[in-house]
């Protein structure tokens, strides 16, 4: 064999060579769709069947609304400007809490991924106060912090922070160490390190952890807001629970799913967005 014979091979050759044959891309998100659609129209219709019918099994689902009670109120939400109120009020509180978070985790993050120093000092104080459920701190973000809004706010930072935190450590240990070697070789700075290779390699386990955080944030703000909240989501639940309002409290606890879906979905789509120059693989079937 000459070299006349070669054929060159490309990144994109060995990345298509991995992934295997592809489907094409609106027809596969067509199916991914419609399993999802479907999956929702039969849990809605099992619902309905379970509460009109007053079926008692291992759970008794005479006692809650049906799903025809659930959607007329939650029409009926739509129509008033209270909803409103507290759907913004829960945002704000997320958006806030959330953005100190990734502000804050993840320079700590690649500090204690690549500092001895870092991991001594900051590490062993955030290891012992990991484990503490941020809802825990209800009571301290009483008592120190002003208002009951920058409680709630501090509460949703720390439900965000640790899962990012953690996320951004295990992300920068995980870098090879030859990717750094090289730049260091060819005359790069400590600031080149961290934006060619550290920023870049660490992305996709950083959006992990942004993912997670933000669901987590949502956990505990709404708790939160159970427990000090004036508006919100989660007040607006707890009041309806506290009312035997029962529709409404499953309007509210929807509005969470819902929010949280599209909060997680949105960093994903980011993370994606961010990543691109990563290989992808074939989709999942």
């Amino acid at each position: 064999m000459t070299a006349a014979t070669l054929t060159p091979v490309t990144v994109d050759d060995v990345v298509r060579d991995e992934a295997g044959p592809r489907t094409p891309n609106g027809s596969n998100r067509f199916w991914q769709w419609g399993v999802r659609l479907l999956v929702l129209v039969t849990t809605g219709v099992l619902w309905q069947l379970l509460t009109t019918h007053d079926v008692v099994l291992w759970a008794r689902f005479d006692t809650i609304p049906s799903l025809t009670d659930v959607a007329h109120a939650f029409w009926t939400a739509l129509g008033s400007e209270q909803y409103y109120l507290d759907l913004g009020q829960s945002l704000i509180r997320i958006g806030s809490g959330f953005a100190l978070a990734v502000l804050v985790g993840i320079p700590v993050g690649i500090a204690l991924g690549r500092s001895r120093a870092a991991r001594l000092t900051a590490g062993t104080l955030t290891e012992v106060l990991r484990p503490i459920p941020a809802i825990a701190l209800v009571p301290v973000a009483i008592l120190v912090l002003p208002t009951d809004e920058a409680g709630m706010v501090f509460i949703t930072f720390a439900a965000a922070f640790f899962p990012i935190l953690v996320a951004t450590r295990h992300a920068v240990r995980a870098l090879p160490t030859i990717w750094e070697d090289s730049v260091r070789t060819m005359g790069g700075t400590r600031r080149d390190v961290v934006v060619r290779v550290i920023v870049p390699g660490i992305a996709p386990g950083v959006f992990s952890g942004l993912s997670v955080g933000v669901g987590v944030g949502w956990i505990c703000l709404i708790s939160a807001e159970m427990i000090s909240g004036r508006l919100g989501v989660g007040y607006r639940t707890w009041q309806a629970y506290t009312v035997v309002d029962y529709p409404q409290v499953f309007v509210g606890m929807l509005t969470i799913g819902v929010l949280g879906a599209v909060t997680s979905g949105l960093i994903e789509l980011i993370g994606r967005r961010v990543t691109r120059w990563l290989p992808r693989g074939q989709e999942q079937r």
